[in-house]
């Protein structure tokens, strides 16, 4: 059977109905094909050697080999783009956050658990993720790091930046130090979608407990799943990790993670600054929470300077908001390069907004911030 320049898809699931449904979703796709299904995660890796798929939708929870294992030994033998396909549960969550960790794309969270009847209300989303996937390099999702869980008594140890590993800075140093105060507040803002939470971790675990700002996350993630990667990045790191709350008033040394389903904003309330949750304003450009919201509501905190990072993810939030942040204030923007963004989309865009200080790979970016703060 020959396939007529389109991507490849695997489908794996253990439920006939789900493979069909799934399977369905690409009928008359202009750029992807279906080229065969399986039905736990041996089958998958026999159907992966023979069929050469350029991406996989997996679900995790199956018999025999599960989703988990299964890809941990795809990508050990034959390294290829994997949509992991999760249940909303807390276990779910966690679950997908295991799966990025070790080398998956991206996960769809299934709308009403292992067989969801309406899986229809994410085809657009898992649609979507499957076209971008299939073009994903293989060597950016081999290329993890696992990092110890400190016990109480240890924090991760630094690690130095070697000559070769120290930021790219596409402005000149002298403009930067004349422009920027250390000395003044500061609050640290961080968007990121595709690729997200391995980035996140490669840099909230490298800042210092005694970072003098705090910091905003928004990760596109669904409700429920956004608790799980706060408690993982919390476990990880010196800085206290949470996901956000509304009336959350901000502490330096602490990162808050907008949930799922919310946007992140900020106000003044006396000498504090709060944090507004906004479940009711629509999505921006399909995302709540939205990069952009959090950007534009900071953006009128003019209390704060902002260090603003862009990093991997699709489509282009984060841009607007940032051309925002620049004209209300003082802000220092940091995107993550192409080389080692998992889809070089949300930062290419900020790149172009022609409002960016410094490009810098993912593993120095904590380093890039750490060096406009006091």
């Amino acid at each position: 059977m020959e396939f007529s320049g389109k991507s490849k898809l695997l489908v794996v699931d253990d439920s006939a109905f789900m493979r069909k449904l799934i399977s369905d979703f690409f009928i008359d796709h202009p750029k992807v094909e279906v080229v065969g299904t399986a039905r736990n995660g041996k089958d998958a890796i026999k159907k992966i050697l023979s069929l050469k798929p350029d991406v996989v939708t997996m679900d995790v929870e199956m018999p025999e080999l599960n989703g988990l294992d299964a890809l941990k030994e795809i990508m050990n033998i034959s390294p290829v783009p994997v949509i992991m396909l999760s249940s909303t549960t807390l276990q779910g969550a966690e679950n997908a956050l295991i799966a990025m960790e070790n080398g998956a794309v991206d996960f769809v969270a299934k709308p009403s658990g292992n067989i969801s009847l309406d899986l229809h209300k994410i085809k657009e989303e898992l649609v979507h993720k499957v076209e971008h996937a299939a073009h994903v390099s293989v060597k950016k999702l081999k290329n993890t790091k696992q990092i110890d869980v400190p016990s109480q008594n240890k924090l991760p140890v630094e690690r130095p930046l070697s000559k070769s590993q120290t930021p790219q800075v596409t402005q000149s140093d002298d403009i930067k130090k004349n422009a920027w105060n250390k000395v003044s507040k500061k609050i640290v803002l961080i968007g990121t979608s595709t690729g997200g939470p391995r980035a996140l971790q490669e840099v909230i675990t490298k800042i210092p407990a005694s970072i003098k700002a705090p910091i905003l996350i928004v990760q596109h993630m669904p409700a429920g799943f956004t608790k799980s990667l706060a408690d993982r990045l919390n476990q990880l790191s010196q800085v206290k990790v949470k996901e956000a709350e509304h009336g959350d008033l901000l502490q330096n040394g602490v990162a808050y993670v907008a949930p799922g389903g919310s946007h992140l904003k900020l106000e003044k309330k006396g000498a504090s600054f709060e944090i507004i949750l906004d479940p009711n304003e629509p999505p921006r450009s399909g995302h709540r929470p939205s990069v952009d919201v959090m950007f534009e509501s900071v953006s009128n905190i003019t209390e704060f300077d902002k260090v603003a990072v862009i990093m991997t993810g699709m489509g282009s939030d984060g841009s607007k908001g940032l051309i925002e942040l620049k004209q209300k204030g003082n802000v220092m923007a940091i995107a993550e390069s192409e080389k080692t963004c998992i889809v070089y989309g949300m930062p290419k865009a900020a790149v172009e907004t022609k409002h960016v200080n410094e490009v810098v790979d993912v593993d120095n970016i904590a380093a890039a911030i750490m060096k406009y703060l006091p």
